[in-house]
């Protein structure tokens, strides 16, 4: 990441590994036999890949609003990770882990 302020790089990381997760979870939660019952899941996934993608991109550019977008997709994360923590697939566990270490960086990047 050349150009990138140095302080942003751990929080990135983490946003872009948690944006993969939350993809890769709602992708796998479509596939499920019961999509319904992961409704929610999928949204939250979807929700907080957004939300992660546009933090990391606010931090690339060391935007004044990074701060600000950190603390909300810290929110996103903590959401999504309980969530995900609920269900037994492999890929929630997986995604919940990868939204606590994000929700972890943003919340340490908004202070």
């Amino acid at each position: 990441m050349p150009n990138t302020p140095e302080r942003y790089a751990e929080c990135i990381a983490a946003c872009q590994a948690c944006v993969l997760a939350c993809e890769g979870c709602a992708s796998a939660c479509l596939r499920e036999s019961d999509v319904t019952a992961m409704a929610r899941c999928i949204t939250l996934d979807r929700d907080c890949a957004n939300l992660c993608q546009l933090a990391a991109t606010l931090m690339a550019r060391d935007s004044e609003h990074a701060s600000a977008l950190c603390a909300l997709c810290a929110k996103a994360c903590d959401a999504c990770a309980q969530e995900c923590g609920s269900h037994k697939m492999d890929h929630c566990q997986a995604c919940a882990a990868a939204c606590k270490r994000c929700a972890d960086a943003c919340r340490a990047m908004a202070h």
